[in-house]
């Protein structure tokens, strides 16, 4: 089955841009495009993108002038802006997500041309799809080309030119843009999963250090064995604890730490039985 120069275009394919279908399509998103700037109600301004756009979330919003090949290949998340002059060729899909904002002058390309200079004069076009994620910025006069991916809450300075795709949380700038900074949604510090992470490492430290005292009360059992002598030694536990509490530091801990040797010694003392026992 043959494939309309329309699927072609949308397909990121060589097409013709003279085709008689495409043709007929831009002139209707001109006549959108008329009707969009010059609405200064923003009620009947969204409701026109709406109907023009392929896809909006729940509403959008745009300064005049917004220029657009076709328009059926924008696709907007919730809440999206769009400043003054900005400018969206969308040959090819321009995918938004949630909460994007665009600053003046933007220009997002998905149409290009081959290099080759015969392919390029016999009227062949072709493109690739943008893809923008949720909670991004693009700042004014930035230009994103054909086939770039943006991810998840990235920043664009402004006047940049971005040749590439770009992960999650960065913010990125140049002519090529580049990475200049990561962004922390959370300090690493201050999440449930970090502190966690402390805690592990510091119980290894911990069980190490409770496996070398083990050593030290094996031996001592095996003394008390040897000598005949009990285990529960009431004075010295008494010692051991009054050490601890002033070893301690943080007075909001002292009780809990000390608690924390008593169970230590308890277990101490049943290993140390089982021992004599033995």
């Amino acid at each position: 089955m043959t494939r309309s120069e329309k699927e072609k275009m949308i397909a990121g394919e060589l097409y013709f841009s003279a085709d008689p279908e495409l043709v007929a399509d831009r002139k209707y998103a001109r006549e959108q495009m008329r009707l969009i700037n010059e609405t200064e109600d923003k009620v009947i301004r969204g409701q026109l993108l709406k109907e023009t756009f392929g896809h909006v979330e729940n509403h959008a919003y745009v300064e005049p002038n917004l220029r657009f090949d076709y328009g059926y290949n924008i696709s907007v998340g919730k809440n999206f802006y769009a400043n003054y002059d900005c400018v969206l060729l969308d040959v090819c899909p321009i995918t938004f997500g949630d909460n994007c904002m665009l600053a003046p002058n933007v220009q997002i390309y998905t149409a290009s041309h081959p290099l080759h200079p015969v392919k390029r004069n016999s009227g062949l076009e072709d493109g690739s799809p943008v893809t923008i994620g949720d909670n991004v910025w693009l700042g004014g006069s930035s230009v994103i080309i054909p086939g770039v991916t943006l991810g998840n809450n990235v920043v664009v300075g402004a006047g940049s030119v971005v040749t590439k795709s770009f992960p999650d949380n960065v913010v990125i700038a140049g002519n090529p843009a580049r990475i200049v900074k990561e962004i922390e949604l959370e300090p690493k510090e201050n999440t449930l999963e970090a502190q966690r992470e402390k805690v592990d490492a510091l119980d290894k430290k911990i069980a190490k250090l409770l496996e070398e005292r083990m050593d030290v009360v094996a031996e001592i059992a095996r003394i008390k064995k040897a000598t005949n002598t009990t285990v529960l030694d009431t004075n010295r536990e008494e010692v051991v604890l009054a050490n601890i509490r002033q070893i301690v530091q943080n007075e909001q801990y002292a009780d809990t730490i000390v608690e924390t040797f008593k169970d230590v010694m308890k277990h101490s003392r049943a290993y140390q039985n089982r021992q004599l026992e033995e």
